[in-house]
């Protein structure tokens, strides 16, 4: 396994679709994941630190792995299976190991909050990892910085959202 940090998430202009770009320690090569715009703002407030007047869902998780007694040890980006990315969650409960599949992205998310560090297989960084300069200070970037919305831009979508949905767009 190799140990990556998560370098950074982005917005791939050509898609206008958020990706994660984890960096190998000590290395060149990264790892970019494309992960849904949900999971990307969790991932930004991780990063930038941002409190909520209540625990979000994976400060949520963080919290029921620690009141049952374990530790989130790692997490793993395991293996690239029809252009989906697979993770685990090794935790460690009194000297047992529990592994239990995840998302990459809500696995780097409980990562960030708790501190665990981040691994990715050696096969599949040895496949899909790539050399990239990352120096976001240029202009002709290809990635634009993906800025976490804030509560008010929350509130607002979530304000679009109830004015336009209709009670037959949620089935029978």
């Amino acid at each position: 396994m190799i140990e990556v940090v998560l370098r950074a998430v982005r917005v791939d202009v050509g898609s206008s679709t958020p990706l994660l770009l984890l960096e190998e320690v000590g290395g060149e090569r990264v790892l970019p994941i494309f992960i849904g715009a949900p999971e990307a703002a969790a991932i930004a407030y991780a990063l930038q630190e941002v409190e909520s007047p209540r625990p979000m869902s994976h400060d949520l998780m963080g919290h029921i792995v620690t009141a049952l007694g374990s530790k989130l040890f790692s997490v793993e980006i395991n293996e690239l299976v029809d252009n989906t990315f697979f993770a685990s969650l090794r935790l460690v409960r009194a000297n047992e190991e529990i592994v239990v599949s995840a998302r990459p992205s809500d696995a780097v998310a409980l990562a960030l909050r708790v501190g665990a560090p981040i691994l990715v297989s050696d096969a599949l960084m040895a496949v899909e990892g790539k050399v990239m300069q990352l120096n976001f200070d240029d202009e002709d970037e290809e990635y634009v910085e993906l800025e976490a919305p804030s509560e008010a831009d929350l509130v607002e979508r979530l304000r679009e959202f109830l004015d336009q949905v209709r009670p037959e767009d949620f089935g029978s």
